[in-house]
């Protein structure tokens, strides 16, 4: 048997008190929505049903059986009945009397190919002799429905069951649990949440975004587009095009102009000066119309839409290149952004930050915002920042002081009378001193002129005469040395005019106006850059904001679920492991509050609470499909017997089936209790990571139509706060060894280790165990035992554990060299792993009979007023006849 979908709930229903509710099809529907509706989960195209009862309930709620095997759904109704105790004597009279167990009727309703029966007669809970529990003992059964509401059980026992006679078996099972304790469980529950949220930190540090080539591509395109645009903002030959080349070639001329001032006719004649002041003033004026230009465009960009500023910026001679593709699937790349910022490990609040940042990076900024920048690339703010109008020469090189002494002592090789030659150099380096700075004055203030070479050719002189007055040379080496001090001299003065010329010119504004002109193009450049894709950054921005504010509002409610909540005051009752305020109480976001129907007998979404049923006669009398209950054949000995064993404390209504409340454990199940691994609490982070992200998927929707607003916002907080809610449900109910509902495909699970701190030997060793041995409890009571199965071959075998220990499992397999089982079931949920066998009936012990039909009468379940359904008394007084599976009534005597 196969079916089409992977179902992920299984809606138990307990006809032994809740059969009285169930008398339509409308009932038996809310039924299971209020269920699915708690569990937060839609109405499946294949449901899943698992129906507890007892054997006598088969005949006595026939009416429900119909209406359960009619149940209408897109796909097959799959139903497992668990039925649990004695099934009622089948002769009553003459001289053979029958036990209990000697048959099992069933109606022919359950007779199809997607229903089976799981028949455990005793729960066998007792671990010694002495102990006298029920046959269906409350927290035994509660074990034994909990392991086949997980789906993959579900669906392979039902599987197998199709493979037996009648579809009938009774179960075995040896079973492992590994959880960990309630306060272990939620102190990790709650940490993860902290981690997942982050600390607060008010946005103080600073957070560093990725390289563009590291981002999504269309968040990638709109940074490197803004911060990497080539400098084509000028339409060739357009009024900002003509404006700069104007200015840069008046500046050309004005170097051009320094060129010749710097050579020696520079230093004789003062054209050269005039000509490259005029130049400068003329380069003035055109650099004050391109500022002009520069103004009016960051004052004309500022206000209305994209398109009309670019026609503006156009019109002065500015090109706006087209924005393409670049603003196509911005929600997508915000999408990846945030799925792999979270991958890498970062909390909310981090990412969130990071959200900032890219708003920060790709929000077009105005013109008018540029504006107080135009004062920043002008020549007054580069003359601001020199101390002095004029820019002092730069610090004298060491070749004209070489020069300078040199010359100095060349031209004073003389003594005697001639020994005032000696001085002619030092003169000519101070006549040069006073004619250069006089060729350089402006107003009342004269270009500075540097003493050291002065003070080297004083000292050079010195120094020459001083040698001739020691070595008295002759007249002619005099004259050869002054004439070689002079040609040293020119150069040196050379070297000092070109440094002290150009020093002027700069002071003049030669440096500030082309520093200006190169400043004020930049910002027309970077105008037109933020221009750019105007609209699509400004949009990214935007969404790049709310999902950071959605990220915060996301944190703050896992804050709100991190909080421990408060104590209950003494003597308040409890109504789950957390209190009457728990999310195990609180109804569902997807249920209507509203609907709630009120109906006899316990709650099927609390199936613990059901098993607490009375099974005397003060049950439930108001049901008329209710079977009898059969004497307990394990009742509590005299209060005056002295090996009397106390009767065992039923379960609570208000305890989950794996929490230790004191209650018996079954000693076909072992509780293996860890104290957290360190992959703990990471792990429950990541799972939390994974389900916001598809919890947030609808937002992501509304980012990339535009529609990431108030309303968006506040219905994504509401689906948030519902699948922390199911996550923690999903953990308290399915343990850390469970993936979540939505997990990360591209994240492997980590071990138990990790998790709970055990390891998987005891699982690999359980599951596999030789199943022609001893491996399992047999749930059957010794009258039942008779009725099964004695060929070994005949039972199926079901080991099983979840996916998650799966590698763990098979690895250990490896290294004790033991084989794998045959048909091994991984589960994607639970925290049970062991054997299931299913050992079939023998043949003839299954009865299946045909109701007892009204004259005229109607047998569709919808009408149940129409049908005379079968004798709901009990068979054992044969008075009273059925239709056979072969179609003839049968009497007393003769139907057994």
């Amino acid at each position: 048997m196969t079916f089409p979908e992977s179902t992920t709930a299984v809606v138990h229903l307990d006809l032994r008190t809740g059969a009285a509710a169930l008398t339509t099809a409308q009932a038996v529907r809310d039924r299971v929505a209020e269920q699915l509706g708690r569990a937060g989960l839609p109405e499946p195209d294949h449901p899943l049903l698992l129906v507890t009862d007892t054997p006598a309930g088969l005949t006595g709620h026939q009416l429900q059986y119909e209406l359960l095997s009619n149940y209408r759904a897109v796909g097959d109704t799959r139903i497992l009945v668990l039925l649990v105790g004695s099934s009622p004597g089948s002769y009553a009279g003459g001289e053979e009397a029958y036990g209990p167990d000697r048959r099992l009727v069933r109606p022919a309703t359950l007779r199809a190919s997607t229903i089976g029966l799981v028949w455990a007669g005793d729960l066998r809970s007792a671990r010694t002799a002495l102990e006298r529990p029920e046959p269906d003992d409350p927290a035994s059964l509660a074990v034994l429905v909990d392991l086949l509401s997980v789906p993959d059980v579900f669906v392979r026992v039902l599987e197998d069951l199709g493979g037996l006679p009648d579809s009938v078996a009774a179960p075995g099972v040896q079973l492992l649990e590994q959880d960990l304790p309630p306060e272990v469980r939620d102190r990790a529950w709650r940490d993860a949440l902290s981690r997942f949220a982050g600390e607060d930190g008010g946005g103080a540090s600073p957070v560093t975004l990725p390289p563009a080539a590291r981002l999504p591509e269309p968040l990638g395109a709109l940074v490197s587009g803004r911060e990497g645009r080539p400098h084509g903002h000028r339409q060739p030959n357009g009024p900002a095009d003509l404006a700069h080349r104007t200015c840069a070639e008046s500046l050309d001329r004005v170097d051009d102009d320094l060129v010749a001032l710097r050579a020696l006719p520079g230093l004789l004649s003062p054209a050269r000066r005039e000509a490259l002041e005029s130049d400068l003033d003329q380069a003035r004026g055109y650099l004050d119309e391109f500022r002009a230009l520069v103004e009016r465009a960051l004052q004309g960009s500022g206000s209305g839409a994209a398109a009309e500023a670019a026609a503006r910026l156009g019109a002065l001679g500015l090109r706006v290149p087209p924005a393409e593709s670049a603003g196509e699937r911005v929600g997508e790349g915000l999408r990846e952004l945030a799925r792999t910022l979270l991958d890498e490990g970062l909390a909310l609040r981090s990412v969130a930050q990071h959200f900032t940042a890219l708003a920060g990076r790709v929000e077009p900024v105005p013109g008018t915002a540029l504006l107080h920048r135009l004062d920043d690339h002008s020549e007054e703010a580069v003359h601001r920042g020199s101390a002095t109008e004029y820019a002092a020469p730069p610090r004298t090189p060491a070749a004209p002081l070489v020069l300078a002494g040199a010359a100095g002592a060349l031209g004073g090789l003389w003594q005697g009378a001639l020994l005032p030659l000696a001085l002619v150099v030092p003169v000519v380096f101070v006549a040069v001193a006073m004619w250069g700075a006089r060729r350089l004055r402006t107003g009342r203030r004269t270009a500075r002129w540097t003493v050291g070479p002065r003070v080297a050719a004083v000292a050079g002189a010195v120094a020459g005469a001083a040698a001739a007055y020691a070595t008295a040379p002759p007249a002619w080496l005099g004259v050869t040395g002054l004439l070689a001090g002079l040609g040293l001299t020119a150069e040196a003065v050379r070297r000092l005019w070109r440094g002290v010329a150009t020093s002027w010119a700069a002071g003049r504004g030669t440096t500030a106006l082309r520093t200006a002109l190169d400043g004020l193009d930049a910002l027309l450049a970077e105008l037109v850059r933020e221009h750019w894709a105007a609209e699509e950054r400004l949009y990214c921005a935007d969404a790049a904001r709310s999902v950071a504010g959605m990220l915060r509002a996301t944190a703050a409610a896992a804050d709100a679920q991190a909080v421990p909540e408060p104590a209950a005051p003494a003597g308040a009752s409890a109504s789950g492991p957390y209190g009457d305020e728990d999310w195990l109480s609180a109804p569902s976001a997807l249920e209507d509050p509203g609907a709630e129907t009120a109906h006899d007998g316990a709650d099927d979404g609390d199936w613990a609470a059901a098993y607490t049923w009375e099974s005397g006669p003060s049950g439930d009398r108001d049901d008329p499909y209710a079977a009898p209950a059969p004497d307990n054949p394990y009742a509590t000995p005299a209060s005056d017997d002295p090996f009397a064993t106390p009767a065992p404390k039923a379960a609570s209504a208000d305890a989950a089936p794996w929490e230790d409340t004191g209650t018996r454990t079954p000693r076909w199940l072992d509780r293996e209790i860890g104290e957290g691994g360190p992959d703990l609490v990471a792990t429950l982070a990541g799972d939390l990571r994974a389900t916001v992200m598809v919890a947030m998927k609808p937002y992501w929707g509304a980012v990339e139509r535009g529609q990431a607003g108030a309303l968006a916002v506040r219905r994504t907080e509401e689906r948030v706060r519902d699948v922390l809610s199911d996550a923690r449900h999903h953990l308290w109910h399915n343990g850390v060894l469970a993936p979540p509902r939505h997990p990360a495909e591209h994240r492997a699970r980590t071990s138990a280790a990790g998790l709970l701190g055990t390891d998987s030997l005891r699982v690999a060793e359980l599951m596999g165990r030789d199943t022609d041995g001893q491996a399992v409890v047999q749930l059957s009571s010794p009258e039942q035992g008779s009725l099964l199965s004695r060929d070994p071959e005949a039972a199926r075998w079901i080991p099983f554990a979840p996916r998650t220990l799966q590698g763990e499992v098979e690895t250990a397999w490896h290294k004790n060299g033991s084989p794998p089982p045959d048909g091994a079931l991984w589960t994607s949920s639970g925290r049970y792993a062991g054997l299931i066998r299913l050992t079939p009936l023998r043949m003839g012990v299954v009865d299946t009979v045909l109701p007892r039909q009204s004259r005229g009468g109607s047998t569709r379940p919808d009408h149940p007023d129409d049908t005379d359904h079968t004798d709901h008394t009990d068979h054992t007084d044969g008075a009273r006849g059925t239709y056979s599976s072969a179609g003839t009534e049968t009497g007393g005597d003769e139907g057994w």
